[in-house]
């Protein structure tokens, strides 16, 4: 009896944040709002003004309804829970918080937690934490920490006990070795922009190295996340335009095309 073959799963691939900058404005309609237009082209983005600030829920009903029915948003878990609170006692904020971004519906994809790095593994409060945030969203969790303590045994064994998905970070700050998985499930990448953080663009055949190893986890059923996080230079939206498209047509170095450091 042959074995059947797992479903593809489904790339999504986006920026940290919806801005089009000019010099794209060809790839993108020429009507409706920001967020209209970007998500015309991209399957996904990622907000990260959550972090900063609450947003009214009838903001969130506004962007699910003004994409399309297969958009999906990652959204940032504010940093008054993982900054301020350290994950503890956040019951309350985290019923708040999914007043608010629950507005989005079937299209909130992921949520996001991103710790900061002097933040290490704490047990028992990040227990307590990933069963609450599962139990009152009821969504894909993306985790990324920037202390080595999280990259340890203790520290995978609970997110993979809790059912979240490790991010791959570029560059991976804290992280003392190769990425080690917490999910069969689900892949989330963020590419920060190296060696500029924010800045720099990625090189034509790093972002080539990035689709073929997401191809592959796709094709073996997962559903890979790629968010692309260098904005600050407005890199973010050429470098997710070619992972989107492939690189056709386009002069690049085979040779350099490696599998990414991941």
């Amino acid at each position: 009896m042959t074995e059947s073959l797992p479903s593809p799963g489904r790339l999504l691939v986006g920026c940290a944040g919806w801005s089009l900058p000019k010099a794209q404005a060809a790839d993108f309609p020429v009507e409706g709002s920001h967020l209209e237009r970007y998500a015309a082209v991209f399957p996904a983005v990622e907000i990260n003004s959550s972090f900063y600030r609450p947003h009214k829920p009838a903001t969130y009903a506004k962007w699910a309804a003004c994409t399309p029915s297969d958009f999906r948003f990652a959204v940032k878990v504010p940093r008054a829970i993982t900054h301020d609170a350290r994950l503890i006692d956040v019951e309350r904020q985290l019923v708040q918080f999914a007043s608010e971004a629950g507005e989005l519906g079937e299209k909130l994809g992921c949520l996001l937690v991103q710790l900061p790095p002097k933040f290490g593994f704490v047990d028992e409060p990040a227990r307590i934490f990933f069963r609450q945030l599962r139990a009152i969203f009821g969504c894909s969790v993306a985790f990324e920490a920037r202390h080595p303590s999280w990259f340890s045994e203790a520290a995978t064994a609970l997110l993979v006990e809790n059912g979240v998905t490790r991010v791959i970070a570029d560059p991976a700050a804290g992280q003392p070795g190769p990425h080690v998985s917490t999910s069969t499930e689900t892949v989330y990448v963020r590419l920060h922009g190296s060696p500029r953080i924010y800045y720099s663009r990625y090189s034509a055949e790093y972002v080539e190295s990035v689709r073929r190893e997401l191809a592959r986890q796709t094709a073996a059923g997962r559903s890979c996340w790629c968010i692309f996080d260098n904005t600050a230079a407005f890199e973010a939206v050429p470098n997710a335009l070619q992972l989107l498209h492939g690189l056709e047509g386009q002069a690049i170095d085979e040779t350099a095309i490696l599998s990414p450091p991941w």
